[in-house]
């Protein structure tokens, strides 16, 4: 195991936010994916506070054109809350109240969707020469504690990055970034492989959207040459930083939905419903309605 101690702590995190959310038009022709909503709150919501709970105060999210709802969503709305708390609406008040105050939210324009690689790129100067976080926003994770806070954790320990990994059925692996891991530490990725070919995974472990890195990782996106329809690949990057130092595997095991895709945004939206006091016994009952 890797015993290396690291010399700073990790307080800044990076959400990209600035690809078009095709998978989602019409909806999304004038409303960014990341506010799309899971019953009452904008998925992006639940990454914000994730990061938070995680131990991170500082976030920078890297947004692109028409994505000014997201700034709006996360600024204080003193229109609102003069209306609130003209109604004596106390319990909504306090949620919206809640929401400016999650964390020192900054934002940079990732002028061109170039790829994960160059948003993460684009937050360079706010990060500086510190490690930092990058959570992506299709992924909601669920653990306790939350993923990003043991990610953390192994980070301070060891001083090497961190990437998320999760087991996916072997049938699926083509869909996902899989890690070959090293034979004497499982926890040490050797590889990384973007979308094997069906039946060519070195295992079933699949890298899901959240990381914890070393600020070395710029110089090399940096450097990074265009891939496929000209996106610079985070991935690309992470290959070239594991032969510098080592990467960990942090196999998460909580529930992951992916919020990135019509079919899993939909389970997301059913499970924090059957999870809602006012929602489940309502919702079960539908579901029972429908399904038998």
């Amino acid at each position: 195991m890797v015993q290396q101690k690291a010399t700073q702590q990790v307080r800044k995190a990076i959400i990209p936010a600035g690809g078009l959310g095709t998978r989602f038009l019409p909806a999304t022709k004038a409303q960014p994916k990341e506010m799309l909503p899971i019953i009452d709150k904008p998925a992006i919501q639940y990454i914000v506070e994730e990061a938070v709970q995680s131990g991170i105060d500082s976030i920078i999210i890297v947004s692109g054109r028409h994505k000014r709802a997201i700034e709006d969503h996360f600024d204080k709305s003193y229109e609102l809350e003069k209306e609130l708390e003209e109604r004596g609406n106390e319990e909504m008040l306090t949620i919206v109240r809640d929401i400016s105050h999650l964390a020192d939210i900054y934002y940079v324009r990732q002028k061109e969707p170039l790829g994960l690689g160059h948003a993460v790129l684009c937050a360079r100067r706010f990060i500086g020469d510190e490690p930092f976080a990058v959570l992506l926003g299709d992924d909601i994770l669920r653990s306790e504690p939350p993923c990003l806070q043991q990610m953390i954790a192994q980070y301070e320990d060891t001083g090497s990055s961190v990437v998320a990994m999760m087991e996916v059925p072997w049938d699926q692996t083509h869909k996902y970034g899989i890690a070959a891991f090293d034979e004497a530490d499982p926890s040490r990725i050797r590889d990384l492989i973007e979308k094997p070919a069906p039946g060519q995974a070195p295992s079933n472990w699949a890298v899901v959207g959240r990381y914890v890195l070393d600020p070395a990782i710029f110089e090399l996106l940096e450097h990074a040459k265009p891939g496929k329809a000209g996106e610079i690949q985070l991935t690309d990057s992470l290959q070239r930083l594991n032969h510098i130092s080592p990467i960990l595997a942090h196999r998460f095991t909580g529930k992951r939905h992916d919020v990135g895709d019509k079919l899993g945004f939909v389970k997301a939206t059913i499970d924090f419903a059957l999870e809602r006091e006012d929602l489940a016994d309502e919702i079960k009952k539908f579901l029972r309605e429908r399904l038998f």
